[in-house]
C-alpha cells in the first residue's frame, strides 16, 4: 500500500484488505513516537452478567495476514473470565496526533502456547516477576500486603530481592517459566472500521466485514473483506 502520511482521504475505491491499513497507521504512530505507547488500545469486553467491561491493553502483535492482532494478560483476570464465556470482543486504537482511529470487533482465542513463551522469555525479569507475583484483579488488603506476597513469590522462583523490592541483590538469576495462568490472547476481527478526521467534522469512515470459521481450536478460515462507506 502506499498511502501518502499527510493523506486525509480514503480512496474512491476503497482497499481490498483494510487490516493492512490499519496496521500502516499502527506502524506511523509507533516510529514517530506521536505517544508514550502508540500501541494501547480499549479492549472491551462482557461478562456473564451482561455487564460490559472495557480497559486499555498493548497491542504486541498486529498480523495483517491472515488477519489477528494479540495483547497478553493473566488468565485468572477479569478480561480473561469474560472472554472464557464469551468470545466476543471489541477494540479501539486512537491517535490524536494523526487523527487516526480504527474500531474492531471480534472474536478472542487464546494464543497458542509456543507464542506465549517466546513472548513472555523477551520480557525483562521485572514483568516476569509481576506475572507471578500478582493475582490480577483479585482483592487484596493493602499494597504492604502485595509486596510482601510478591517478594515471598520471588523467593520460590529464586530470586532475592533487595530492600526497594525494584532490583536484585545478585546479578545472576534463574530462567523464569512462564506460568500457566498467563499468556496471549488472539483477536481475529470480523469486523473494522477505519475513521480519518475531516475539517468541519465530515469525517472519512468506512467499516470492512468478513466470515470466520473456526478451522481448528485456536485458527480460524476467512472469507475476503466487504468495505462500504459510512458517513460521519
Amino acid at each position: 500500500m502506499k498511502e501518502s502520511r499527510y493523506a486525509d482521504c480514503l480512496p474512491d475505491e476503497l482497499p481490498a484488505d483494510p487490516m493492512i491499513w490499519a496496521h500502516a497507521w499502527l506502524q506511523q504512530a509507533t516510529t514517530d513516537e506521536l505517544q508514550p505507547h502508540a500501541n494501547a488500545m480499549t479492549l472491551a469486553t462482557v461478562g456473564a452478567d451482561g455487564q460490559p467491561s472495557a480497559r486499555i491493553v498493548l497491542c504486541k502483535d498486529f498480523v495483517p495476514d491472515p488477519g489477528y492482532l494479540v495483547f497478553y494478560t493473566n488468565y485468572k483476570s477479569r478480561k480473561a473470565r469474560d472472554i472464557s464465556g464469551n468470545s466476543r470482543v471489541a477494540a479501539q486504537f486512537h491517535w490524536d496526533a494523526i487523527g487516526r482511529q480504527v474500531r474492531i470487533e471480534g472474536i478472542a482465542v487464546r494464543s497458542p502456547e509456543s507464542e506465549s513463551d517466546e513472548y513472555f522469555s523477551s520480557r525483562d525479569w521485572g514483568a516476569q516477576l509481576g506475572a507471578w507475583g500478582s493475582d490480577q484483579s483479585a482483592e487484596i488488603q493493602s499494597r504492604d500486603e502485595l509486596l510482601a506476597q510478591i517478594r515471598r513469590r520471588a523467593g520460590k522462583l529464586g530470586l532475592a530481592l533487595a530492600a526497594d523490592n525494584q532490583t536484585l541483590e545478585s546479578d545472576s538469576r534463574p530462567i523464569i517459566a512462564r506460568p500457566p495462568h498467563w499468556g496471549g490472547f488472539r483477536i481475529w476481527p470480523t469486523v473494522i472500521e477505519l475513521w480519518m478526521e475531516g475539517m468541519d467534522r465530515i469525517h472519512e469512515r468506512a467499516r470492512w466485514k468478513r466470515q470466520i470459521d473456526r478451522a481448528r481450536e485456536r485458527q480460524f478460515t476467512t472469507t475476503p473483506w466487504k468495505g462500504a462507506r459510512l458517513q460521519p
